[in-house]
């Protein structure tokens, strides 16, 4: 199988599960700014240290696949089989919230804004937040006319926050002094 096929040279996609949509449909701008999060994540996770939160990093790109074939779907009953093997639960943002809480404990208090940056990793670690707060407008926005389960709102929402607290971690396991405002 080739990676082209030509069939997108005209403007439009094909949607997971089937039908075709222009490629600045609703949809297609919210799954490509869930990938647009993974890669970010993956640039931020390849960045040193490579082993700062690194299950916790690959379970959410693993996550994020879900996430996006679950967007990428108007018919998610079409491609049910594909979405079950990585599901975005409850219990998924739970595990969020409870790694949030982790970090948070190693971390001093909050007490002013925070210019993004410090050490790479933290900086890389920025990058995907902001990737995932623009991924989680995008969802929104599909949510507004299409039927999208509720755990994915929240799983973004918590994910964005969880990616600000892991910023702030790697710059406080290297001894790097957040940047405030």
């Amino acid at each position: 199988m080739k990676i082209y096929t030509k069939t997108g040279d005209g403007g439009d996609t094909s949607t997971l599960g089937g039908g075709r949509v222009p490629k600045h449909d609703v949809r297609v701008a919210a799954y490509g700014s869930v990938d647009e999060l993974n890669a970010a994540l993956g640039v931020a996770i390849a960045t040193e240290p490579g082993d700062f939160e690194l299950e916790l990093l690959e379970r959410v790109q693993c996550d994020l696949l879900a996430v996006g074939g679950r967007v990428a779907s108007p018919d998610p009953s079409k491609v049910a089989k594909a979405l079950d093997r990585a599901p975005v639960t409850d219990e998924r943002v739970a595990d969020l919230e409870a790694a949030i809480d982790r970090a948070d404990e190693e971390l001093p208090s909050l007490t002013q804004f925070l210019l993004p940056g410090g050490t790479l990793k933290a900086a890389q670690l920025h990058v995907a937040r902001t990737a995932c707060r623009r991924a989680e407008r995008q969802v929104v926005a599909l949510s507004h006319s299409a039927s999208l389960a509720p755990e994915i709102l929240r799983y973004l929402n918590r994910l964005s926050d969880l990616l600000f607290v892991l910023a702030r971690l790697a710059n406080h396991r290297a001894g790097a002094t957040d940047r405030t405002w």
